[in-house]
């Protein structure tokens, strides 16, 4: 059963963990036409790393992602995020804690179609009453090959360059974990390359937590460490990834691989 209570510290808990997940399951619909996301999902990820996460078109990424940033409620289990279970807060609390530690890169892009690039990548500042650095996000947006666009809407843009907006705005609110869901996945080669690079900068650089999900074996091989799913179980853990060494993982998940990391 979900919890009913706010988020909360738990000082006994390794400070070291940005992420700890314990027996999370999460099945979506009822009945016969039941299906099974998360299925007992129990990890820890460290503060500063950068973890990718791989496996089948309906191993449960997506919702290991969604479940871990507290974005959709597990059935059963307990999560963690940055030192506070997030399990069973209200959705006020829930928010408040996200706007304050976490970002978010999704596959939609959600910008505000009548404000201009500068003002979508600062508005969760806003929203969360933070002061806002404009020569930070300048500079951010520079990096993203956006420097030139500052003034324009999203109706003005491609859809690789509203993906660089999105991550922009995750990126200049320097939370302490970011979530990102395929956040190459409408942008070319060399578009790839800045964003993956920025990510692994805010990790190495900047101490951030970055998990994001991929089915690209060239934008794992960014992260420290990638981890498999297959069937809402994790399959297997791959530390000091290669694209090749992640493409031969992938292709043998639906072998007797060892689960657990």
């Amino acid at each position: 059963m979900f919890r009913t209570r706010s988020p909360r510290s738990h000082p006994s808990e390794p400070a070291a963990q940005a992420l700890r997940m314990v027996k999370v399951t999460r099945t979506h619909g009822s009945g016969d036409g039941a299906v099974t996301a998360l299925d007992g999902v129990t990890l820890g990820l460290a503060r500063g790393t950068f973890t990718a996460v791989m496996g089948p078109s309906g191993s449960g990424k997506s919702t290991l992602l969604q479940c871990a940033a507290g974005l959709d409620r597990p059935d059963g289990g307990i999560v963690q995020l940055d030192g506070t279970e997030v399990t069973g807060a209200g959705e006020s609390e829930l928010t408040r804690f996200r706007r304050g530690r976490v970002g978010f890169v999704f596959q939609q892009y959600n910008l505000l179609d009548t404000l201009t690039v500068a003002q979508n990548t600062v508005l969760p500042l806003r929203l969360a009453g933070q002061r806002v650095d404009r020569r930070r996000a300048v500079e951010v947006l520079t990096a993203l090959g956006l420097g030139d666009r500052l003034g324009h809407r999203p109706g003005q843009l491609s859809g690789g360059q509203c993906q660089r907006v999105a991550i922009a705005r995750a990126l200049v609110a320097e939370p302490r974990v970011i979530f990102a869901d395929e956040p190459t996945g409408a942008l070319d080669s060399r578009g790839a390359r800045d964003v993956l690079g920025l990510l692994r900068s805010a990790v190495r650089t900047h101490g951030r937590t970055v998990v994001m999900v991929t089915h690209d074996p060239l934008a794992a091989s960014y992260a420290d460490s990638v981890l498999f799913l297959a069937d809402g179980r994790l399959a297997g853990r791959l530390d000091a990834p290669t694209p090749d060494a992640v493409a031969e993982r992938l292709a043998h998940l639906g072998d007797d691989v060892p689960a657990g990391v």
